[in-house]
């Protein structure tokens, strides 16, 4: 949609072979994600899916507050963070993107792609092949594009931590509409919230006990996830057990990953964004936002620079410190919802404090006050040779 915007046309191939509108559970689209998104005028049917959380409640294991802080910066009309179902986000941006009549076609999983001086030709699983001036690889954590561009890239990272994610009915529990609970249990972490329909959202980060970094941990079936949770969360005070005793056999189980920096983002006329850059762990509530922060700011780049390979180094030059910036902080909110007993004690101590010198709207502004100018123009970085707007007056005509 972005790249429409300036006068690029894209075909979207996407590798499933239908929509995957129920995949995965649910995530955080912080306001700054909203923001970029309502730059291209595309967030309103994606706020129609989900619904406000601007806030957090930090509780201990014990049942002792540990403090509030506020999930985003609300924009300048009041729109806050929100919370929203996985696949419901990925509907609500393709039926936006086929109503502006952008070409998607599904099925088609890359495989291989070469480059010469006339632009990039792609083959895709099924046989099938493409071409096109660019490409823009935005196919996730395991993404073929970023090994397309680097053999030696590096491959993701597990956390140690499984996500579980699930959704009750629990009639006695008081809705919290707009805040998310969050719990640092004595053996797990938990978070929830209770819409006013008394429809619980949860979810559980878990230390994985597998060598393997998580997969054969996460196989077990929903009835055994119970269980478990039951037992990880039996000595701790709220309502954790209560509402896993509540859940439905609807259970989704992850793996958490994230990725260390990649050193090269893009090759030639090919270039990576999303989480196929810079995944980070679901801790960071922000791994969509920084996906649709990079979208709007690629589109800019190629807008306001003639030479595709100038266009790429801008775009990373004005991405690479923030997003890994979100990753870093990401992987400390990791290690605080597993540490040992030791651990457990001096962060319920410290956290009261912490949040109250940190935690503060003006210390995250830099995360949530994040805003793309659209009109304003982006400044080329030095590249193979220079343009401005003197020298190539109309950028799209290179694309």
């Amino acid at each position: 949609m972005a790249l429409q915007r300036v006068g690029i046309e894209a075909t979207i191939y996407e590798a499933y072979d239908r929509p995957a509108d129920f995949a995965g559970s649910f995530l955080n689209l912080s306001s700054n994600g909203i923001d970029a998104l309502r730059v291209i005028g595309a967030d309103r049917a994606v706020l129609d899916a989900g619904f406000p959380t601007p806030r957090m409640m930090m509780w201990s294991g014990s049942g002792k507050r540990l403090g509030e802080v506020a999930n985003g910066i609300a924009l300048d009309d009041g729109t806050t963070s929100q919370t929203i179902q996985r696949g419901l986000l990925h509907r609500a941006l393709r039926d936006e993107a086929t109503r502006r009549h952008i070409a998607i076609v599904q099925g088609k999983r890359l495989a291989a792609a070469a480059h010469d001086g006339n632009g990039v030709r792609v083959r895709f699983e099924n046989g099938t092949e493409s071409e096109g001036t660019l490409l823009i690889g935005a196919d996730g954590l395991h993404s073929i594009t970023r090994r397309l561009i680097d053999p030696a890239a590096p491959a993701p990272r597990r956390t140690g931590m499984l996500s579980i994610g699930g959704r009750a009915v629990n009639r006695t529990l008081s809705p919290t509409p707009d805040t998310f609970h969050m719990i640092f249990g004595r053996r797990a972490f938990f978070g929830y919230t209770v819409r006013p329909s008394k429809e619980v959202w949860w979810f559980a980060n878990v230390a994985s006990t597998d060598d393997s970094g998580g997969d054969a941990a996460a196989a077990g079936s929903p009835a055994d996830w119970k269980e478990r949770l039951r037992r990880l969360f039996a000595d701790d005070a709220g309502p954790a057990t209560e509402i896993v005793n509540a859940t439905d056999e609807d259970l989704a189980v992850y793996p958490m990953f994230d990725l260390p920096p990649v050193p090269r983002w893009h090759s030639g006329p090919m270039v990576i964004m999303g989480d196929a850059a810079h995944a980070t762990s679901p801790s960071s509530g922000q791994g969509a936002s920084m996906a649709i922060e990079d979208a709007v700011v690629l589109a800019k780049c190629l807008r306001d620079t003639c030479d595709i390979r100038d266009a790429f180094a801008t775009y990373e030059r004005l991405r690479r410190q923030r997003v890994e910036r979100v990753v870093r902080n990401s992987a400390r909110i990791d290690r605080s919802k597993s540490p040992g007993p030791v651990g457990r004690w001096l962060r319920d101590l410290s956290m009261p404090i912490a949040l109250k010198l940190f935690a503060s709207p003006n210390a995250h502004a830099w995360l949530y006050r994040y805003h793309i100018d659209w009109n304003e123009r982006v400044t080329a970085s030095v590249g193979r040779r220079a343009h401005d707007a003197a020298v190539c007056a109309d950028p799209r005509a290179a694309y």
